[in-house]
Formats: structure tokens, C-alpha cells, sequence
């Protein structure tokens, strides 16, 4: 019988210095994103975040903050996916690894566009809780 439950996964807005790490996605669907993936079967959301964000971006990523959790099923062309998006610090200088085919640090006034997936709804959701301390409210 084929399991129609969506698919977790975690995705991470890393703060460094100079702005925010985005990488451009090697696979489909191809575009700039958020630094995330898939939850293995018995992983935290916190530890999936973590490996991700070293296999993505060879940093090593202190969660900070929980963003919120993303559901829309047509957040991912692919499958329904269920997002736990955190806000995470690092240092140093991050380097595309594993999914990422290219990697780069951005301010709010230099973010490529579009993003993938819901990403553009997310950043702007991370950059409105930066200036006011506000989470994204349910819709």
C-alpha cells in the first residue's frame, strides 16, 4: 500500500556575517533556496537540520530560534512536504557541498530571485520576525 502521509523535512536560515546563506539547488527543481532537506526515519527535526546544513554548506550551524513549520501541499512540486524551518548562526565561510551546486551570502536588498519552492514566503517571514520579534502567524 503506498503512503500518502507528506514528507517532513527541515529547512535553515543561516545567519553569517554579511546576511543570510543560500545555496543554488544541483537538482531538480533548480533554483536558489534555503539550505534543507529530507528527515531520515528516527532523525530529530534539530539533528536533520544540523547534517543538512554541514553536507550543504560544510558549516557547522547552532540552531537559535524556530521560525515556524510550512505545510502548504504545493510547497513542493515533487511531494507534499511539512517544513520545520529554523534560524541558525555560523561562522566562517560556507562552501557548496552535496545538493548545492552554488553558495552565497545575501542581504534582503540582494536576494536572488525567484526562489525555490515557498522560500521567497519564508525569507520575508524570517527578515518581518527580525525587525519586530514576530512569527509568521498561521494562515
Amino acid at each position: 500500500m503506498l503512503s500518502r502521509a507528506p514528507r517532513p523535512t527541515v529547512d535553515v536560515v543561516i545567519e553569517v556575517d554579511g546576511g543570510i546563506v543560500l545555496i543554488r539547488r544541483r537538482n531538480p527543481p533548480h533554483g536558489w533556496a534555503l539550505p534543507g532537506g529530507f528527515v531520515d526515519y528516527g532523525e530529530r527535526v534539530e539533528d536533520a537540520a544540523r547534517r543538512e546544513m554541514r553536507e550543504e554548506t560544510s558549516l557547522d550551524v547552532t540552531l537559535v530560534d524556530l521560525l515556524g513549520v510550512y505545510s502548504d501541499p504545493s510547497r513542493d512540486a515533487r511531494t507534499h512536504t511539512i517544513s520545520t524551518v529554523f534560524v541558525g548562526r555560523a561562522n566562517g565561510n560556507p562552501q557548496a557541498a552535496d545538493d548545492a551546486a552554488e553558495i552565497g551570502v545575501f542581504e534582503e536588498a540582494t536576494l536572488p530571485k525567484p526562489l525555490a519552492f515557498d522560500h521567497a514566503r519564508i525569507v520575508a517571514d524570517y527578515y518581518r520576525f527580525r525587525r519586530t520579534g514576530e512569527r509568521p502567524v498561521p494562515d
